[in-house]
């Protein structure tokens, strides 16, 4: 069950992080270099920074020089994100690279990988859900919401955990087939965002 096994991977990250809650602190990544953990682990970190990056962006006092650096290192995070998706997707394609495809095999909407980082994302919710549904400086009602939120992020966890492991049997099965297409994200492109092929003129 990938889900399972990635899920605490991911918990394990946000805690660690959580320790100094920093986002330029560095990672330190307990698993080996090359594994499936390793990257799990260097994926939502990742996620986790962003997250805080997005919290610190959001101050309507911060100032604008700051919040051009803050959003720059936000377009690169994304980037970074993307890359990990795909070499998340690339573990999968070589590890069912032997599968015999059926020929009624169906085509998924979105790849193992795709789903792994919703459910990294899911982690970061359920984490800051949690703190706010047991903050102690919140009131009642604050508390009350926040559960509620808790038991649907905590409800869609069961949720994905079996929808990502159905998927992944399919592909087991030759049922369903994988196709990864590259993000080919273009604002980041100097050869393809307008602005900037426009500057070196």
């Amino acid at each position: 069950m990938f889900a399972e096994f990635a899920f605490p991977i991911f918990e394990k990250s946000i805690q660690e992080y959580h320790i100094k809650d920093d986002v330029y602190q560095d990672v330190v990544n307990p698993f080996e270099k090359g594994s499936i953990e390793h990257l799990l682990y260097a994926k939502n970190w990742v996620d986790t920074v962003q997250w805080h990056y997005e919290d610190i962006i959001r101050d309507p006092q911060i100032d604008p020089i700051a919040a051009l650096d803050l959003k720059r290192k936000i377009d690169a995070s994304n980037q970074v994100r993307t890359d990990m998706v795909e070499y998340i997707d690339s573990y999968f394609l070589q590890k069912y690279a032997n599968v015999q495809v059926k020929a009624d095999a169906r085509i998924n909407t979105e790849s193992p990988a795709w789903a792994i980082d919703r459910l990294s994302i899911l982690a970061l919710k359920i984490y800051h859900m949690n703190e706010e549904a047991t903050r102690e400086t919140a009131s009642d009602e604050h508390r009350t919401k926040c559960q509620e939120k808790l038991n649907v992020l905590l409800e869609q966890k069961s949720d994905m955990f079996i929808s990502i492991s159905q998927l992944i049997e399919d592909i087991e099965n030759g049922d369903k087939y994988m196709k990864v297409y590259k993000q080919m994200k273009m604002y980041n492109d100097e050869e393809l965002n307008p602005v900037l092929y426009q500057l070196k003129k």
